[in-house]
């Protein structure tokens, strides 16, 4: 489709950028006894021993406000932190903010760590290019920019040029390129901004023989494609929120417009609207041809995982979608690419691993389907269409499989890989000769691939030089493990060579579970500053996930979310009886939906860890659907306002619900940043004040808030400083003698 033509290299991109530095979500990261903190940061100690004294937290005061679900009155005594605007949680923000960084500040290798990493990270990062005609883009970030250049030239050989350089957007860096998407005839660019990394997006038009931005603007994207149509794009955006609530209230009511370049976003020509179900997404995409218009529906807020999909044949002039799929229901259906007039169509409809199939929109019932690529006993990673083949690869616990076949299906040959890792990219255009795909795994960088269509050949087109690191140096492997119930879980290993099995060795375990998003094996230059310290690394692929398909994803979700958890526990206790690491030495790390994960482990199992690391977490599982776009994780987690059952399950994990007054829990650093518009800061707001209350051991329960940043850092600068302050904590406290 056009808008995956558009915009697939554009994310191949980001991708790559993430896997080979920092995760967008989290620094997936590597914690000793510390010396307790009073509230203005300084240390106190005991007088009769050598245990440090518990911390003296600010002042979190607690309101009278219960809520009835289903006959149970649960208190919610940190409401008053919802409101980010208030003046009394600016000040505890402030004050919370002051004894984290006092704390950091009394690390003495803190700075040395901060240029480690900047040393790690300065390397230069470029990535595949994609095209128009005979014009090329890339992108490349010369080592520490805070965000990476857009870069043109004339044939894949060309002499590069500047083309859109998105650190000119603000004077401090944060803010954001979401999107770029160039016009079929490469005449224009559509580009997005975002301020601090909000996931609102402003799209601006740009010329591109000329490099002359048009006074286009339009604003208020959200979840949403640019996808191309003669001179103007499909795009999909929310009605503006209240002036002061951008960040917090919701998101309802998406709808679907037509913008003509050179024209106010006030003209803008209504494409879809749907006034009766305010939480559907509608996008709408078109295919390279531009013949066809496919409407995509879902609505994952009342529990669906699906979607419908329905079309518009432009050529003829069609005024109305037509329906290939008319129904939502728990099936994605995804259009890859046209054939003349039927479409390939990427489908998991009596097919929980995924398949192709050949669509008659004229004949849409499925009884008329015929498959293409057909179900396998793996999941399907990807499919995509370029230079009239059809690329597809599959996960094979959890590493990337990928094969070439003809349009009708006929396998052609195998793209031989590296070695056990992920791989992505494999998309293009009809004409093209070549596709680009990129490969890495935890001790492989990210290099890629230019692989002929015509000889079946691949070759290394651009790999990266990362200073002081040799792979040698470094051992990665793939274990597996039994879950609490039995269930086979794999986990990927990295540390350095020779690795001595003692226990006794500073382990970081890391996770995610849900949302179908496979946790892949992928290289993190700043993760080498874990490594040389002898930290082991381990991640683990806990259901949830998409590791082993939709089973493997529904296993973990609504009232089989203890699954996951188990899962992870399971992962914690394995590397212990396997001698990598001890309580004492084990620190569990995860962001965003991993974020639930560890907080929610950490109240069950304290004893079992000395640190945690949570990021922007959702901790609130009671309220989580009544933020911008969190309604849309009901089809995940279910929902406490409409169903007894899953109100009990999420009330028996969510995580600050569940901290015992009195309990030692173990160190915990808390991120958030105030333009996080996915997971609102209120939930790690709510979590914080709570588990400092709770706290009844030793260790410090810190929260660290970043400003002029979103779900995860803003650009270069922030990332590397979260990422010193979370690796400094976990030294710190899981008694790692920094060199």
């Amino acid at each position: 489709m056009n808008n995956r033509r558009s915009l697939f290299a554009f994310l191949f991109v980001a991708t790559i950028l993430a896997i080979g530095a920092i995760a967008p979500l989290v620094p997936r990261i590597g914690a000793q006894n510390v010396s307790g903190t009073t509230s203005n940061g300084g240390t106190a100690r005991s007088t009769n021993d050598n245990e440090p004294k518990k911390i003296v937290y600010p002042v979190s005061k607690k309101v009278d406000v219960v809520d009835d679900y289903f006959g149970t009155k649960v208190p919610d005594p940190y409401r008053w932190l919802e409101d980010e605007t208030s003046a009394e949680t600016k000040a505890w923000i402030e004050e919370q903010n002051k004894l984290t960084f006092s704390y950091l500040d009394k690390i003495p290798y803190r700075e040395k760590l901060k240029a480690r990493l900047t040393q790690l990270f300065n390397y230069p990062k470029i990535s595949a290019p994609f095209r128009r005609g005979d014009t090329y883009f890339f992108t490349k970030n010369d080592g520490l920019q805070n965000q990476s250049v857009i870069y043109i030239q004339k044939g894949e050989n060309g002499a590069p040029e500047v083309f859109l350089d998105p650190n000119k957007f603000s004077a401090d860096g944060t803010s954001v390129l979401s999107a770029f998407s160039l016009s079929t005839d490469g005449k224009y660019v559509a580009y997005g901004i975002s301020q601090g990394g909000s996931d609102w997006s402003t799209i601006t038009v740009m010329e591109v023989a000329t490099r002359q931005k048009l006074a286009d603007e339009i604003k208020w994207l959200k979840a949403s494609g640019v996808s191309w149509q003669g001179d103007g794009f499909y795009y999909s955006r929310y009605p503006a929120p209240e002036k002061g609530r951008e960040l917090s209230s919701k998101n309802e009511f998406q709808t679907v417009y037509f913008h003509k370049v050179g024209t106010p976003q006030s003209e803008d020509v209504l494409v879809y609207e749907d006034k009766v179900n305010p939480q559907r997404f509608h996008n709408v995409g078109t295919t390279e041809d531009e013949r066809f218009a496919i409407l995509n529906v879902s609505e994952r807020g009342k529990g669906k995982q699906g979607n419908a999909i329905f079309y518009k044949d432009l050529s003829k002039g069609d005024k109305d979608f037509k329906p290939i799929v008319a129904e939502i229901g728990n099936d994605s259906y995804g259009v890859i690419d046209n054939l003349g007039d039927k479409f390939l169509i990427r489908t998991n409809r009596n097919a929980p691993n995924g398949r192709v199939v050949l669509v008659d929109p004229q004949n849409p019932d499925e009884k008329n389907w015929k498959d293409v690529l057909p179900e396998r006993q793996e999941p399907m990673q990807g499919s995509s269409t370029a230079g009239g083949k059809l690329f597809a690869s599959w996960r094979k616990d959890v590493a990337t499989k990928a094969y070439v076949f003809s349009l009708d299906g006929k396998l052609e040959n195998e793209i031989v890989l590296p070695g056990v890792g992920t791989a992505g990219g494999f998309g293009g255009l009809n004409d093209d000769k070549h596709v680009y795909y990129s490969f890495t795994t935890l001790n492989y960088p990210p290099t890629i691939f230019k692989y002929d269509i015509a000889t079946k050949k691949s070759t290394v087109f651009r790999t990266v030089d990362i200073p002081g690191f040799k792979a040698e140096n470094y051992e990665t492997k793939q274990v597996f493990y039994n879950s609490k119930d039995g269930t086979r879980v794999p986990m990927f290993l990295v540390h350095k060579k020779g690795l001595k099995l003692d226990g006794n060795n500073p382990t970081v375990l890391y996770g995610y579970g849900g949302f179908n998003v496979v946790n892949s094996p992928g290289f993190s230059s700043l993760r080498l500053a874990l490594l040389e310290q002898g930290v082991v690394y381990a991640s683990a692929n806990m259901r949830g996930g998409g590791e082993y398909g939709e089973k493997w994803h529904e296993a973990g979700t609504k009232l089989k979310k203890q699954n996951v958890f188990d899962d992870f526990i399971a992962a914690a206790e394995w590397l212990i009886a396997n001698k990598y690491t001890s309580s004492n030495k084990l620190a569990i790390q995860g962001g965003s939906n991993g974020g639930l994960l560890v907080g929610a482990v950490a109240n069950q199992r304290p004893e079992l860890f000395k640190a945690v690391i949570e990021s922007a977490g959702v901790m609130d599982m009671l309220r989580f659907q009544k933020f911008t776009i969190g309604w849309n994780w009901v089809a995940d987690y279910g929902s406490a306002e409409a169903n007894e059952a899953e109100f009990k399950a999420l009330y028996a994990y969510s995580p600050i619900h569940n901290i015992k007054m009195g309990a030692k829990y173990p160190a915990t650093l808390i991120t958030t940043a105030d333009h996080d518009d996915r997971v609102v800061p209120a939930h790690n707001y709510k979590y914080a004040a709570a588990l400092q209350a709770g706290q009844g051991g030793p260790n410090p329960i810190l929260i660290r808030i970043d400003t002029k940043s979103a779900h995860g850092a803003s650009n270069t600068t922030k990332a590397i400083e979260q990422t010193r302050d979370i690796y400094a904590f976990l030294f710190e406290n899981l008694g790692v003698d920094y060199k």
